[in-house]
């Protein structure tokens, strides 16, 4: 009786042990896109890649319903906030009219890996990344440029990457634009100070006050605390959970394995300990006043992660062939995921307006 029930907890934790293995290294996968009738259109593109940039192993998630579409490139934000695990959850429409191509950049999520150090994450490596990918995706697809667009971090690394590069993009899409990191922050803090008293919350005044406003004496910790209220208040999201979308994504998405969770938890602080430090003090009035692109910026009417005046400030300043503000109303950071056909009929009109068909070499 006691040898029975011995050998029925062994073959308990050998089956538990086995799920947790299979979660762990079972190879991740995105699945086919299909159309009305569950049928996969000839054309199509859904692939899960790892491919080398800057010598360092990194992973690209490409989905489209036509591989002769033109080429979008969405760069996340954080640093180290990846968006492979649940990009598919916000992406349906756009993958109707583009190829989709969601990047773990190096030291983030699936492209974390054990032994990276500061070096690795200079700034300029990420540009160099941006660029080398662009390129690699130009070649595959057949086309003479593709579209690239930044959110909040992933903003300000494509703002850099397209000043550099013109020559590889039709246009430049802003999203939670990071546009001047001082003046952001004294925004973002005078903003949730008063709304915390304007909702007489005694924690979120006694947690504010004790960091003071910027420049803070402790900036990751203070921004932490701040950011934090800023979320509990709206400015973040306001009509979805990202951070939600992506804990699911790590737990049951196809795309991620839960060792890909682990790494996304590494490289989210070690993306922030080393690339925050380089961009705390950025004014890209200065340091990027001109593009040779097209410029356009959707920005939530209430986002105080990345305070949408200050965006419309260095807006109102940038020189570029053809610039536009678009306001998303019912948004706060997250204007893609919270208002997803808007943000889907401003790409097609982006589209229209930068890419003539002649421009189409895919066939």
């Amino acid at each position: 009786m006691v040898l029975s029930l011995k050998r029925k907890r062994i073959r308990i934790l050998l089956i538990l042990l086995s799920v947790v293995l299979l979660f762990l290294f079972f190879p991740s996968w995105t699945p086919a896109i299909t159309d009305e009738n569950g049928a996969v259109p000839p054309n199509s593109i859904a692939s899960l890649e790892n491919i080398k940039l800057g010598g360092i192993e990194q992973s690209i998630l490409i989905r489209g319903k036509d591989k002769c579409n033109p080429v979008l490139l969405f760069l996340h934000g954080g640093p180290g906030y990846p968006q492979i695990a649940y990009a598919r959850k916000h992406q349906s429409l756009l993958e109707e009219d583009f190829v989709v191509v969601n990047w773990d950049q190096r030291g983030a999520g699936k492209s974390y890996h054990w032994g990276m150090t500061d070096q690795d994450m200079q700034l300029d490596k990420l540009i160099s990344d941006t660029a080398e990918l662009t390129v690699f995706l130009k070649n595959r697809f057949q086309q003479q440029k593709i579209f690239l667009v930044g959110h909040s971090w992933g903003s300000l690394l494509a703002t850099l990457t397209v000043q550099k590069h013109p020559e590889h993009y039709y246009s430049y899409i802003g999203v939670g634009q990071v546009a001047n990191s001082p003046l952001g922050e004294e925004v973002s803090y005078q903003y949730v100070l008063e709304e915390a008293k304007r909702r007489q919350n005694e924690q979120a005044i006694r947690d504010l006050e004790s960091i003071g406003p910027p420049p803070y004496k402790h900036p990751r910790k203070d921004a932490t605390l701040e950011r934090k209220w800023v979320m509990a208040f709206g400015g973040s999201e306001r009509k979805t959970n990202s951070y939600n979308d992506l804990i699911n994504g790590v737990l049951f998405a196809p795309e991620y394995t839960w060792l890909d969770g682990v790494r996304l938890a590494l490289g989210d602080s070690f993306s922030r300990t080393t690339l925050l430090p380089q961009t705390r003090q950025i004014n890209l009035s200065q340091t990027v006043p001109q593009l040779q692109v097209p410029a356009y910026y959707g920005m939530g009417r209430h986002d105080y992660m990345t305070p949408s005046s200050v965006a419309y400030e260095y807006y109102e300043k940038l020189l570029a062939p053809d610039k536009q503000f678009i306001w998303f109303e019912e948004s706060a950071h997250f204007p893609h995921f919270e208002e997803p056909e808007k943000f889907h009929q401003m790409m097609v009109q982006i589209r229209d307006k930068t890419m003539t068909r002649s421009h189409r070499l895919c066939s």
